[in-house]
């Protein structure tokens, strides 16, 4: 293999925040989690939405990572990853991109229906239950879906859970622990990338699978890369009419 990453991967973080809320969130993919030959690359959005905790939000999430996405094959990278398990513009992007565009949610939800039964969402407070419950509808697997389940705590989208460990780690098993014994979980999937610092705790704290959602749709965008492989753009048809001019206006 040559010198050097052959495949760099647009990651899109959906919230706008500076050079130090990125890195926090990159820190979900280390270095020796990325195969070789590939570049994750995180960008935040330019402007548009502060927590997802609404309707309102999930629009400027949608419309602001498709903005960020458009351009993505132009600028020779080799897929793109979207940095929520809301999912915001995936299909979109799909539409617009010929290389492979990945989504936390659905990769995860995939992989939980291949390692269990029925799966149950663990989330930071219920006002992101909308964002599952769009996604849920729109790809046809509530059959597979035990519950939605949150902490009940207002999340902290730049810093994560940094500093908040001992409170919020003991507060995600507990909630887990209750999708298992009273919804019939068999797999739990973390509700948020921003949640990737407890992964490991919960891994081994309880007797199911965890699944870390942004290193799951990473390696599975490294999966489809390698077997060179994108969605079919007969589900997904480019528009006949572009319009990328108008949509990079105001992009920031």
């Amino acid at each position: 293999m040559a010198d050097g990453p052959n495949h760099r991967i647009k990651v899109i973080v959906p919230i706008p925040m500076d050079e130090a809320g990125v890195a926090a969130r990159a820190e979900q993919l280390p270095q020796d989690f990325v195969a070789p030959g590939f570049k994750p690359e995180f960008a935040a959005v330019g402007w548009g939405a502060a927590l997802g905790d609404s309707y309102h939000d999930m629009l400027l999430m949608d419309w602001t990572v498709f903005q960020a996405g458009i351009d993505a094959e132009d600028q020779g990278y080799s897929g793109v990853l979207i940095d929520t398990v809301s999912d915001s513009g995936l299909r979109a992007l799909r539409s617009r991109l010929s290389i492979p565009v990945v989504g936390p949610g659905e990769a995860s939800f995939c992989t939980a229906m291949m390692l269990g039964k029925s799966f149950s969402i663990l989330t930071m407070w219920p006002q992101w239950f909308p964002l599952y419950e769009k996604t849920l509808t729109e790809y046809g697997f509530w059959d597979r879906v035990a519950s939605l389940r949150s902490i009940d705590t207002r999340p902290d989208v730049t810093e994560l859970l940094a500093g908040k460990e001992e409170v919020i780690f003991a507060k995600l098993k507990a909630e887990a622990t209750k999708a298992i014994e009273e919804d019939g979980a068999d797999v739990i999937v973390l509700g948020s990338t921003t949640m990737h610092q407890s992964a490991a705790y919960l891994a081994s704290e309880l007797p199911i699978p965890v699944l870390n959602p942004g290193q799951v749709a990473y390696k599975h965008l490294e999966m489809l890369i390698g077997l060179g492989l994108t969605h079919s753009k007969k589900a997904f048809p480019a528009p006949e009419v572009g319009k990328d001019a108008d949509i990079r206006r105001n992009f920031a």
